[in-house]
């Protein structure tokens, strides 16, 4: 059965990889925007009791992004990275480090956001610098907080039909 409560897909097809897939009850540049601005990625990002409290975003190849997380006691959790493509509704592709990152290197983050009757996928894949990198992930409970917070986007995406100031 498929739906809003479609759980999260994880998939390691090589040994450098992790992909990710989930599908949402909305179009395409509903989901996209919501990856995009940081006045709607302040509302999901994130894992259960987690938060962005800075979330800056220059949506333009070669532009920065940098999200500062809080979470339970106080922690902090800071990433950030340069967009390669944008091409909305449809591609995003940015890199990722972890300023305390536990493995080397930067991570290539390709996000498809694949429409189909009003209702969009998005497929997620990490590209890591080592496979020692991906394994290191793959122990961590980033899929766990990752499904989190794509119920959070879920919610959020039920909740709206549009976006204020969107481009069509």
């Amino acid at each position: 059965m498929s739906g809003v409560d479609d759980p999260l897909v994880v998939h390691t097809p090589g040994d450098r990889e992790i992909v990710l897939t989930r599908l949402f009850e909305a179009p395409a540049r509903l989901v996209f925007a919501a990856f995009t601005r940081p006045e709607l990625l302040v509302r999901w990002y994130g894992a259960r009791g987690w938060r962005l409290v800075e979330c800056d975003v220059d949506l333009r190849v070669g532009g920065r992004w940098r999200f500062v997380s809080q979470g339970p006691e106080d922690a902090r959790m800071v990433q950030a990275g340069v967009y390669r493509q944008i091409e909305p509704p449809h591609r995003l592709v940015c890199t990722e480090l972890f300023d305390d990152q536990s493995y080397p290197g930067e991570t290539l983050v390709s996000h498809e956001f694949t429409e189909l009757a009003g209702r969009t996928t998005v497929t997620t894949t990490l590209l890591y610098a080592t496979a020692e990198g991906r394994d290191t992930v793959l122990r961590y409970p980033m899929t766990r907080g990752v499904g989190q917070s794509y119920t959070r986007l879920a919610d959020l995406l039920r909740s709206t039909t549009t976006i204020r100031g969107e481009q069509p």
